[in-house]
């Protein structure tokens, strides 16, 4: 490249940052020009030392100011240049006018009919609802703690036979779980044979004494081994056989499934030893955590239904079973029961689940939940009062029932209330309020 070459880009490089600096310039001088010197520009007006709501001094002439732009103020009627909206008179000696309101900080907004339908305000009637208040949480899968039993045994022996030999087998009630050989239950059988062929001896004494001696005897004999969980089938039988069986079989003293197998072969058990656990999963607890505010309206018995996710297309009733009396510290959160029922097993036990609560709240009045403006402070709505006459109205308590709210107080039946367009009716009661006390409208939400 030449040296002539290279000069001339450098120039043209300088020229385009000469050019870029002199628009910039240009551009800090427009906005200066805006702010300081502009008729329309607020600044202005506050260096000034002019409140754009401060009264009107010249006597006898009617001025007119823009709601949404309140620093443009002109002797006539006509729009506003900046938004096109048209302007709203301001008399001498007046502020915007402000009816009376229920509300701190907000006014009855009086709105021509063609500026409504600009806006698209809608409204709709407060109507007694039977409102049902839908709460969603997520819950874990447990075990019914009623249909889960252990299996033990009453006596010392050794495990002859194990017919289930593995966990998560399903068994049915009465299915033989193994088979045990016990010294003391081999004598306990002679025993009863003993006292089994006294009873029929002494029965025949011809004194009574005697024969209630036998009877009792065996009836002692009989108790025994029931008491050591002996059948009362195992125990006909034996009468009937009159055979002392070497080893004892246990069975399943419900259906359901085995969540832990701590027996084999051959191994030595004893009365503090658990051989089994077996669940029945036919019905199974959920356990979720609900907040403190929606705690207060749920009751044992209302219904509820819960959604799995593997399986997003089936949905299983339920109801809630219990409300545990206390909250945890950590969450601050309070445990609720759920009980569904689980013939085909698909709630298994430690998996998640969706929860959904369905709460009946009875017949209250109710209003759209868009018409509710909630500052985080209190709860306003805005009722039509006439044709484009809105007044605020502040509401207490209800609950927030998707897409209404419950409004026990505040209104009535039958009242048209604002469910659109209402914040900028909101920032124009604000403005007329403020205007009304002499000083700027300030924005709380």
């Amino acid at each position: 490249m030449t040296k002539r070459r290279l000069l001339g880009l450098v120039a043209n490089r300088q020229g385009v940052s000469k050019l870029g600096i002199a628009a910039g310039v240009a551009l800090l001088l427009v906005i200066g020009w805006w702010v300081f010197f502009s008729p329309y520009s607020p600044l202005r007006h506050e260096m000034a030392g002019e409140h754009p709501f401060k009264e009107i001094t010249v006597a006898g002439v009617t001025k007119y100011y823009c709601t949404m732009h309140p620093w443009i103020i002109q002797d006539k009627p006509g729009n506003c240049p900046l938004c096109g909206m048209q302007l709203v008179p301001l008399e001498e000696g007046k502020g915007a006018p402000a009816p009376a309101s229920t509300v701190e900080g907000l006014a009855v907004v009086q709105v021509p009919q063609e500026r409504l339908q600009l806006l698209g305000v809608r409204t709709a009637p407060v109507e007694e609802r039977d409102l049902v208040k839908t709460i969603r949480t997520v819950g874990r899968v447990e075990w019914d703690e009623r249909r889960v039993s252990y299996v033990q045994t009453k006596f010392e022996g050794w495990v002859d036979k194990v017919f289930v030999d593995y966990t998560v087998k399903y068994v049915k009630k009465g299915q033989p779980l193994l088979s045990i050989y016990s010294p003391d239950l081999v004598s306990a059988q002679e025993e009863f044979l003993i006292a089994l062929e006294a009873k029929k001896r002494l029965g025949e004494s011809g004194y009574p004494d005697v024969a209630k001696g036998g009877a009792d005897l065996l009836e002692s004999a009989r108790r025994r081994l029931l008491l050591w969980d002996i059948t009362e089938a195992q125990v006909d039988e034996l009468a009937r056989t009159r055979q002392v069986k070497r080893s004892l079989v246990l069975h399943a003293p419900l259906s359901g499934y085995v969540t832990e197998k701590m027996v084999f072969p051959n191994q030595m058990v004893k009365p503090d030893m658990k051989l089994y656990i077996v669940a029945d999963l036919s019905t199974v607890w959920i356990q979720a955590d609900l907040y403190e505010s929606e705690v207060g309206i749920i009751k044992p018995g209302h219904a509820a239904s819960v959604t799995l996710p593997y399986e997003p297309g089936v949905k299983l009733e339920g109801r809630v079973a219990y409300v545990y009396p206390y909250l945890e510290k950590e969450t601050r959160t309070v445990k609720v029961r759920f009980e569904f029922s689980n013939k085909e097993g698909k709630l298994k036990p430690l998996m998640f689940a969706n929860v959904e609560l369905h709460v009946p709240l009875g017949k209250q009045l109710a209003v759209p939940e868009e018409a509710v403006i909630d500052t985080g402070i209190r709860k306003v709505v805005f009722v039509q009062t006439g044709p484009g006459q809105f007044e605020p109205r502040e509401i207490h308590g209800g609950q927030r029932v998707e897409p209404y709210v419950a409004v026990p107080h505040g209104l009535k039946a039958g009242e048209q209330v604002v469910t659109s367009a209402q914040f900028l009716i909101d920032s124009e009661s604000r403005f007329k309020a403020a205007v009304a006390a002499g000083a700027p409208a300030e924005h709380k939400h």
